[in-house]
């Protein structure tokens, strides 16, 4: 018996961004969306699991010379090579071996290919959630319980050392987080007030465009500010600081997202204490909750690095994110002194259950360090992966969570009608139908509420038909363009 998977289809569904947003030095405007619909046999009883992401390459891939149609290619074969080893692979006796089994198989695939550890990863974990989601219609079990009474087979041991006989259900939160907090993403080209916007790129499309729109409208008190490294950076918190301040808030709180560009840790911590030494910044500083990701992968982990670190007493916690590419990066992060890593579902489910409890794990026996984790998104949009990252987030115990991929999108227009509908009636307590008719995330004083993603097998209980999307096989990439 055990688990295995007897069928994969990969569809494509195009979409175009509201507004633009920034990786790295790049403006993308495309947002094609990759829907993978899998079959797997659970003790025998054959069941169904989705699960999607962004076709974004630029964040695994951060070359400046790689166009979007070469990184999209690059991001579909990769999907095509887990899903190829998924129905090849051997029955397992769990999901939790399975996922283990082609995260084996697919590495050792990738070994021989240009494919960034952050992208085969990814190809893994797509497979991964289609399976979760599968597992937990088969048995009828929510996400939160079936970790909690881990009858999907999560062996910590066998990534950590130290969690050798330990279950999720020992370092975990009791309960699952049932309202979030949105952390809002300032990106680097996102406007701040009305006076950024040109005439000409006003949106008039029934959703907030600016920070001080969203801070008026929802009332969003979490910040993920990202940074260039350069020295407009103190300007810009600058003004932020001022927005802030001047608002309606009583509090708030942000975090710092560098995105590999400094480097070395010699030039991020040089522009670090000249920030702490800006008069116009000392309160502000004080909201931080950390920074994230300020080197490149190719130095992270470097003796400097770790050097650093050692010596720089009073340097803010940092978590890892790029850097994140294997199934153990946080323990060397932690070697290397850094404070944690972050969650995204894209960098796998178990992976992340792992990383939390190992941090948990170290808070409990070493109270001389500060230890973390974050969560993350990578433009994650429902119907499918939105809530399956939501379920993952809460069950981790996250209160605050970075949410950006919705407010480059219009909602959830992108649709068709019945499914829209369908998310509204089944989701009503994420959601709320827009003005227009559309669903768009219900955030109230800064927060959503998910218990309705708590109640679903995996974060969903959406009927999305795959036909409503294109086939991998009859799908282009040059067609995100038309």
């Amino acid at each position: 018996m055990g688990v295995s998977i007897t069928d994969t289809n990969l569809y494509v569904l195009n979409m175009t961004r509201r507004m633009t947003f920034h990786f790295g030095n790049v403006h993308v405007a495309e947002g094609p969306q990759i829907l993978l619909e899998l079959t797997a046999d659970v003790d025998g009883v054959r069941e169904t699991g989705l699960s999607m992401g962004a076709l974004a390459p630029m964040w695994f891939h951060k070359n400046p010379d790689m166009g979007m149609e070469e990184g999209v290619a690059d991001m579909v074969t990769v999907f095509e090579a887990a899903c190829d080893h998924a129905e090849s692979a051997d029955a397992e006796p769990t999901v939790f071996d399975a996922w283990w089994s082609l995260y084996d198989a697919v590495g050792d695939w990738a070994a021989d290919t240009p494919h960034p550890p952050l992208l085969w990863s990814y190809g893994v974990s797509l497979v991964e959630q289609a399976l979760i989601d599968a597992f937990c219609r088969a048995t009828d079990t929510a996400f939160p319980d079936a970790v909690h009474e881990n009858t999907l087979g999560i062996d910590l041991g066998r990534i950590y050392d130290d969690l050798d006989g330990v279950e999720p259900t020992d370092l975990l939160p009791d309960s699952p987080t049932r309202s979030i907090a949105v952390r809002h993403t300032v990106g680097l080209s996102d406007p701040l007030v009305p006076a950024d916007v040109e005439p000409a790129d006003r949106l008039d499309d029934g959703l907030p465009q600016t920070l001080s729109d969203y801070v008026e409208q929802q009332g969003v008190a979490h910040f993920k500010i990202k940074l260039a490294a350069d020295e407009g950076d103190a300007d810009r918190l600058r003004r932020i600081h001022t927005l802030l301040s001047d608002s309606s808030l009583s509090h708030y709180a942000f975090t710092l997202d560098a995105n590999e560009q400094y480097g070395s840790v010699g030039e991020f911590r040089e522009q670090w204490e000249t920030m702490q030494a800006d008069a116009n910044l000392d309160s502000f500083l004080d909201n931080l909750l950390y920074v994230e990701q300020p080197l490149s992968r190719d130095e992270a982990f470097s003796d400097e690095t770790r050097r650093v670190f050692a010596e720089w007493a009073d340097h803010p916690p940092v978590i890892i994110d790029e850097s994140d590419d294997h199934v153990t990066s946080l323990a060397t992060a932690l070697d290397c002194g850094y404070a944690g890593t972050s969650h995204k579902n894209c960098k796998g489910v178990f992976k992340g259950i792992a990383n939390r409890c190992l941090i948990e794990h170290r808070r409990r026996t070493d109270g001389n360090r500060e230890y973390l984790m974050s969560g993350e998104d990578l433009t994650t949009l429902g119907p499918v992966e939105l809530q399956e990252d939501l379920a993952v987030m809460a069950t981790l115990g996250m209160d605050h969570v970075e949410r950006n991929g919705h407010h480059y999108y219009r909602g959830l227009s992108m649709l068709p009608t019945e499914v829209q509908d369908n998310v509204l009636d089944a989701h009503d307590d994420l959601y709320r139908r827009h003005e227009d008719g559309f669903p768009t995330l219900d955030i109230r004083d800064g927060r959503i509420r998910i218990d309705s993603v708590l109640a679903a097998p995996f974060g969903h209980d959406v009927d999305l038909s795959a036909t409503r999307f294109t086939p991998i096989e009859n799908w282009r990439v040059e067609s995100i363009y038309q």
